[in-house]
């Protein structure tokens, strides 16, 4: 397999270059924007790992390109904001899948290899779990039949919990994914915000959210 890594962040490409590497995957680096863009439009790669803040082209704008010369290599986008607005406009031009900044190694290589396996014509808009869908462009929500609506923060919330299941997230990870770095770890928000989601997606008995005592949180997908 041959992977393209568009990231200006010198260690961020030094570490999944790394991971990348040690799965006998082939890994080409690019710092900037408008190189990368080029070696993306001129040679073969089965998956591109791009960054969407670089220097010269923008990720969003290397992605619109390569969509409307109809090359259809799989793409990961990878993002230091959380903002819902911009991870939709990264889907709806064609991205197959998003990861927020910092993220596990074990992660972005499960969801490289999930890619790999659908092959680049197939998107990654859903998340299913049990009779629960979530469509993550349209951000529509269901229970079996029944539609369910979420706030921003509480859509935001499930994704990010769904993508992992079987790992647990702490209060922490889960406040700085979803709110920032601003708040205060002290605070209930979390805990809040995970009572009002269970609440609205019928999760009464914890049967796919789960508490760990102490810990945090985990998403069973049945």
């Amino acid at each position: 397999m041959r992977i393209l890594v568009i990231e200006d962040e010198k260690k961020i490409a030094s570490f999944v270059r790394k991971g990348l590497e040690e799965q006998g995957v082939t890994v080409t680096v690019s710092n900037n924007g408008d190189d990368g863009y080029l070696l993306a439009k001129t040679q073969p790669f089965d998956v591109i790992i791009l960054d969407i803040m670089l220097p010269g082209r923008d990720g969003l704008s290397i992605l619109k390109n390569l969509r409307e010369q109809k090359n259809i290599v799989p793409v990961i986008m990878l993002t230091a904001r959380s903002e819902m607005n911009e991870k939709v406009e990264g889907l709806n031009l064609g991205a197959d899948d998003y990861i927020t900044k910092p993220f596990y190694m074990e992660e972005l290589i499960a969801r490289v290899q999930a890619i790999a396996r659908r092959g680049g014509g197939e998107k990654f808009n859903i998340l299913q779990a049990s009779d629960l869908t979530v469509n993550l462009v349209s951000r529509d929500i269901k229970r079996g039949t029944r539609k369910i609506e979420l706030t921003p923060r509480e859509f935001s919330l499930l994704e990010y919990i769904m993508r992992s299941p079987g790992r647990v997230f702490t209060r922490t990870q889960i406040l700085e994914h979803v709110w920032g770095y601003d708040f205060d770890p002290q605070t209930n928000i979390v805990d809040v915000c995970v009572q009002r989601v269970r609440k609205k997606i019928f999760d009464e008995d914890n049967k796919l959210i789960e508490t760990v005592r102490g810990v945090g949180y985990r998403f069973y997908k049945k």
